[in-house]
């Protein structure tokens, strides 16, 4: 069985580009096929439908060519430098209709009536909204960092699809200049279900804009079946940068068969290099629940009744040589976090402190560089992406007070990831050690390396092609008996949800190639994609390499329109070749993921490792 694995593994990670290479060799009818079968579908569709008036009419309205972003001087760095140190005289803000227009050509209007219907039911962002989500003024210098870091923020705001911000320099006067904002907003209502089995279900709505003012509303509601209660609901409220402050301020209530709780959340982060300070403060009331807050992945037989207060503060620190526009940041922060349970499992000595009343003081140091570069089709399907450059440094420690016994904790974080110029891939590492300290020795440690590497987008066989490779190993040092590692959809293998498969130790490989389609059908994009997940796991005190090696191989489809907050459509079918007794051989799953993020150097408030 691990030759057969070793086997696949090697297959699967043989380099596209090599395959790119031998496909272009002459001679061969079946090469000639393969290279057009990606279009052949929409081509012989292309074909039926000019047969007749309204088909074809109709083929040209509902499929087109999947734009990609026009890469041109208003996005560069160098453009924005042009104009450095040049007065704002005036700001413009134009905020175009979702489905119609873009960036190229503004006045462009849609004539699919379903289009026109939802440009009419949504509330553009007021462009109060926008303005108060600027930093850049009038009267004063053009930086180009700062305008950049100003777009870049925009385009991550949940409701925006995306942002061009273009400088005109005045006739008379070439001193000053004026900007225009451009934005285009999403269609921010959205709905959204998952059915567990035949006796759960959840059915959600939510919108990400309300009338347009930048406020977030949600609610789902959630059956069951076989646990009590039957029917419940959860829901929540967000007010995104409070008067212009960035700060955050977000509130929800669950009462389902899952668990009841509420909490309520106040927030503000590094937003950029030069952000002189952060902080949070969250108040959580859990009356009903499995599991605890900070980690979902243990489950207590008993349901948990407790509280948690949690609140962090960070700042800055100046050094009188750092230049203004510098993009190193290098902050002191602490936390203090409160737990207090009303009703939980009995204590063991073996997991003492898992359930344990206790207040948790922690500081960390940490060093970063952050810059960004822009690209395209990675986790989106065509709009513009900020890539991080750079790297986050942190050394955490902190002091427990608990009840079960006072412990001290420490821990090392670094991290790194560049966009090689001259090749243009992403690689990104990051290693962490840490652990709790008692007078008898360590406790709860762990150890975390993480690699992940993009490929750069390359053709094949008439379509965009990049390859994504994630290797993750993770080791625990007397973990207590409750935690342990599993190879879950979000820690390993994708689809492989078996509880069987534990340990303290876990080693994962994800190999995954997305090829993203050209056609788009009424806006939305597609792209298929294949993968090769490996992983192990087993006890801390082994060979990781003396376990049984799992796997799953499979393909998919991924559905998206960047014009709607829906979350990306997915269709995906696996095999898994050595499977434990409760997980198939064979997975099909129909859901909706949420879209990858890049891993953030942004500086943040002091925490424990988390193993999981």
């Amino acid at each position: 069985m691990k030759c057969v694995l070793i086997i696949l593994l090697i297959f699967s990670s043989i380099s596209l580009h090599g395959m790119d290479v031998s496909l272009q060799k002459k001679d061969t009818s079946i090469t000639h096929v393969i290279q057009k079968d990606p279009e052949v579908f929409y081509d012989n569709l292309q074909v039926k439908a000019s047969r007749n008036q309204i088909t074809r009419w109709l083929y040209k309205k509902v499929i087109r060519n999947t734009d990609v972003p026009d890469f041109a001087d208003t996005q560069s760095y160098d453009y924005y430098q042009a104009y450095a140190n040049k007065i704002i005289g005036s700001i413009r803000i134009k905020s175009l209709a979702v489905f119609g227009p873009d960036f190229n050509d503004t006045a462009q209007v849609t004539d699919l009536w379903v289009e026109k219907v939802a440009n009419k039911l949504h509330s553009n962002s007021n462009l109060s909204v926008i303005r108060k989500n600027l930093w850049i003024k009038e009267g004063e210098a053009l930086d180009p960092n700062l305008i950049m870091d100003n777009e870049r923020l925009l385009r991550s705001l949940p409701y925006l699809k995306d942002v061009r911000i273009i400088v005109k320099p005045r006739d008379l006067n070439k001193d000053i200049v004026d900007i225009l904002i451009l934005t285009q907003d999403v269609f921010s209502l959205g709905i959204t279900g998952e059915i567990g089995n035949a006796s759960r279900g959840e059915i959600g709505i939510y919108d990400k804009n309300i009338f347009g003012v930048g406020h977030e509303l949600g609610a789902s509601f959630v059956g069951s079946t076989d646990q009590t209660p039957h029917s419940g609901f959860e829901t929540y409220y967000t007010i995104n940068n409070i008067n212009g402050k960035f700060i955050d301020i977000s509130g929800g209530y669950a009462n389902t068969f899952r668990r009841e709780s509420s909490n309520i959340t106040l927030k503000r982060d590094f937003l950029r290099p030069q952000s002189v300070y952060a902080g949070g403060i969250t108040a959580y009331r859990s009356f009903r629940d499995d599991r605890i807050f900070l980690n979902d992945n243990v489950v207590s037989e008993k349901t948990l009744n407790y509280s948690l207060l949690d609140g962090w503060y960070g700042r800055k620190l100046r050094f009188g040589s750092m230049k203004s526009n510098s993009r190193f940041l290098m902050t002191l922060s602490g936390r203090i976090r409160y737990t207090s349970f009303y009703d939980r499992p009995v204590s063991e000595s073996e997991n003492d402190h898992y359930f344990a009343n206790s207040t948790f003081y922690l500081g960390s140091l940490s060093f970063s560089h952050l810059s960004y570069v822009r690209d395209y089709l990675i986790y989106s399907y065509g709009i513009v992406e900020d890539i991080p450059k750079g790297y986050l440094h942190e050394l955490v420690f902190g002091y427990d007070h608990n009840e079960f016994g006072d412990r001290g904790y420490s821990h090392i974080f670094l991290s790194t990831g560049n966009l090689f110029r001259h090749r243009p891939f992403y690689f990104y590492t990051s290693v962490g050690a840490g652990s709790y300290w008692k007078t008898s020795g360590m406790e709860q440690g762990m150890v975390d390396l993480k690699i992940n590497f993009i490929s750069p987008l390359f053709d094949l066989w008439n379509v965009k092609v990049r390859q994504f490779i994630k290797m993750n190993y993770t080791l625990g040092v007397d973990r207590f008996d409750l935690e342990n590692l599993l190879l879950k959809t979000n820690e390993g293998i994708r689809g492989f949800e078996s509880r069987i498969e534990k340990g303290k130790q876990r080693l994962t490989l994800n190999v995954e190639n997305v090829f993203f389609q050209r056609k788009s059908i009424l806006n939305f994009q597609s792209a298929l994609y294949s993968f090769l997940d490996v992983g192990i796991v087993g006890p801390s005190n082994e060979s990781i390499f003396k376990q049984d090696y799992f796997a799953g191989i499979g393909v998919g489809l991924r559905i998206r329109s960047e014009n709607l907050i829906f979350k990306t459509i997915q269709f995906r079918l696996a095999y898994y070749p050595n499977f434990p007794k409760d997980v198939s051989p064979i997975g099909v799953i129909f859901d909706e993921v949420p879209k990858s993020r890049f891993y953030s150097f942004q500086p943040r408030g002091p925490e424990p490792m988390r193993f999981e």
